[in-house]
């Protein structure tokens, strides 16, 4: 039975499952039609980059797994603590510093001053920030913020109940505003922190060589409505080079489809 944006515990291998997800927006002759009969699963520890043409409904995807939407039809199944998202921009408090920006949803969720501390501690030095903590945003570099931004959404999966339900973080091209090197070190740095933490993460870029360096698996999506229209696994055999290839041509086809029709 199709039931709106139903969230129930399920097994503990799996971080999130979308079956038959519709999302429409508006009604009647101005409807618009985001996703629609949209299948995806995320596991436990799993990274998934999500690809597709602008407007193909990436986003909107994010904000159904983060529960700041609902489908129209279709099963959100979660099996996580909350999802934590992270965007394109910092949007870190101006007025408190880096230290008191990680903390701050260590103090929504209940942690007692003392965790809250040592758990702020250890995600600064886990994002290489650990001289940082009493810096306010303006002085630190984009690439810094959004070290801390990182280390911020990573608070936000802790539960002081003990949940230990795996966490899920909800990724929305995140580094697309910085600066190519700038770019190139944060990636590198999520795949280590990702690693790191068994944190499953459902990461939304356009850019399909990102997407190829930092997913373990990799789906493309098709123009509105968004579909699954294709999924590669990343693994050892293939080339970055080969796949990125691959999929480019993918993704050309899938535009010039919705072009023509």
């Amino acid at each position: 039975m199709v039931t709106d944006q139903a969230v129930r515990s399920q097994s503990t291998g799996t971080a999130v499952r979308l079956a038959g997800v519709t999302k429409v927006f508006g009604h009647g002759e101005r409807a618009v039609t985001a996703l629609e009969g949209l299948d995806l699963t995320v596991g436990a520890g799993e990274f998934v980059c999500v690809l597709g043409a602008s407007g193909c409904g990436k986003t909107t995807l994010l904000n159904l797994v983060a529960g700041l939407d609902e489908s129209t039809t279709g099963t959100i199944t979660r099996n996580t603590a909350r999802p934590a998202v992270m965007f394109q921009d910092a949007a870190l408090m101006p007025w408190l510093t880096a230290a008191r920006n990680v903390e701050l949803p260590l103090r929504l969720a209940g942690f007692p001053p003392p965790l809250r501390r040592a758990k702020v501690a250890e995600l600064l030095e886990l994002v290489r920030l650990g001289g940082a903590g009493d810096k306010r945003p303006h002085e630190l570099s984009g690439g810094m913020r959004q070290r801390v931004a990182l280390a911020r959404a990573l608070a936000a999966t802790y539960r002081v109940d003990g949940d230990s339900r795996p966490p899920l973080l909800l990724m929305d091209e995140p580094f697309a505003s910085l600066d190519a090197i700038t770019r190139d070190v944060l990636q590198g740095e999520l795949r280590r922190i990702q690693r790191s933490t068994a944190t499953a993460v459902l990461f939304v870029t356009h850019d399909v060589r990102e997407a190829v360096r930092l997913g373990r698996r990799l789906v493309l999506l098709s123009s509105r409505p968004g579909r699954v229209v294709r999924q590669w696994t990343n693994t050892a055999e293939s080339t970055e080079a080969e796949l990125v290839d691959e999929i480019s041509a993918r993704l050309r086809e899938v535009i010039r489809t919705h072009a023509a029709s």
